[in-house]
């Protein structure tokens, strides 16, 4: 078990990571269940049918500004009529809205019966592998601090289920899509530098958070640390009256919690300095595009409705990527988390039944002492 330990210290972390998205996907792609592959199918595709159309929603704003400008259609027909083409436009552009919310949450409520199917078999395999583990295991480990291992990996399951499937990965979907529009429709600068923006975003966002995981792993620990010495100190509550140890154990827990008082201001300076970085990244950008599209309608080479669009595109991409920066730092916690409890399933018990053993048949028999000892350390033999 020390050797399985070491190798798993030396992985690194990404590698690790990989480790444990990998012993996750048996638990989605369930063999035999086709029940429960047919859903992740499914909410897939409406995953995907609501990203297009997401997409295409601007497109249909455009049009309306356009048409109550005047421009692009070049309509000039009765008032009634004129009327009538742009109040169709924004019906359909609500109805786009509509239907692209409600496949999203089609695919949340398809979706929802494989996620819970996989909590619920991990944490009764958990369970169950904490019960054929030795005693030697049991007593070497602090109830509270185990309990806290497992709280925290089912909960990161979970995050990372919700979240990994249906914000991370729409998302890319959705940088390609309109990365692949401003070039068609706007040309390769205007590709150029909102695919060059989303990069440096996600570089950065990427860079600070794997920096920053130390001061979380920290906050980790100290918070197991002190929910380790509650539970323990309440678990012998009689035994802390008896020697009057109230306040050596205040004390006790009061340094674990100073402790994670201090790793958690300096995950918050960290997590600051994050966010304004990644504010000032998107508003280049935006500033940037916005800049040229606003030119192109001087230059008569847009409309309105085109400037509004290249708007509501960017605004669209960033509000995801806004909140890709907090999906993918909860991730990296998730994937910590999952760590450690999948490093307690793999831990295997000190005793074990050979492969070829046979159940124990008893007809009979009785029981003799002969020659018994006791100690506790054999130099001082008690019996």
């Amino acid at each position: 078990m020390a050797n399985e330990q070491t190798s798993r210290e030396n992985v690194p972390g990404k590698e690790s990571h990989w480790r444990t998205v990998k012993s996750l996907l048996p638990y989605l792609w369930v063999p035999g269940r086709l029940d429960l592959k047919s859903r992740v199918v499914g909410a897939l595709t409406l995953l995907v049918l609501a990203k297009l159309l997401g997409v295409y929603v601007p497109f249909i704003f455009k049009d309306a500004v356009d048409a109550l400008t005047g421009e692009g259609s070049g309509h000039t027909g009765p008032a009634t009529l004129a009327l009538m083409v742009p109040t169709g436009m924004i019906l359909g552009y609500g109805t786009a809205r509509v239907l692209s919310q409600l496949f999203g949450e089609l695919r949340d409520a398809v979706f929802v019966k494989v996620g819970q199917h996989a909590l619920r078999q991990i944490a009764l395999s958990t369970f169950r592998h904490l019960h054929a583990l030795s005693l030697k295991f049991h007593l070497e480990r602090r109830t509270g601090g185990l309990s806290r291992i497992i709280e925290r990996g089912t909960r990161g399951i979970d995050f990372l289920l919700r979240f990994m499937l249906f914000n991370i990965l729409p998302t890319l979907l959705e940088i390609a899509l309109i990365s692949s529009i401003f070039w068609a429709k706007f040309g390769f600068y205007y590709a150029l530098i909102t695919f060059v923006c989303l990069a440096s975003y996600i570089y950065f966002t990427v860079t600070v958070t794997d920096w920053r995981l130390k001061f979380r792993r920290e906050m980790n620990d100290e918070d197991t640390k002190a929910n380790t010495k509650a539970v323990d100190s309440l678990l012998n509550f009689e035994t802390v009256k008896y020697f009057t140890n109230e306040e050596h154990e205040a004390n006790r827990y009061d340094k674990a919690l100073a402790a994670y008082e201090s790793a958690s201001v300096r995950s918050q300076i960290s997590l600051t300095l994050l966010n304004i970085g990644q504010g000032i990244i998107i508003s280049l950008g935006l500033v940037i595009v916005l800049f040229m599209a606003g030119k192109g309608v001087v230059d008569g080479r847009f409309t309105i409705g085109e400037f509004v669009l290249v708007n509501s595109l960017l605004i669209q991409i960033y509000m995801p990527l806004n909140f890709l920066g907090f999906v993918y730092r909860e991730i990296k916690q998730s994937l910590v988390d999952m760590e450690k409890m999948f490093d307690i399933i793999a831990t295997e018990s000190d005793i074990h039944d050979e492969a070829d053993a046979t159940d124990l048949k008893v007809s009979g028999g009785a029981i003799s002492f002969n020659d018994v000892q006791f100690h506790y350390n054999p130099a001082r033999p008690t019996a």
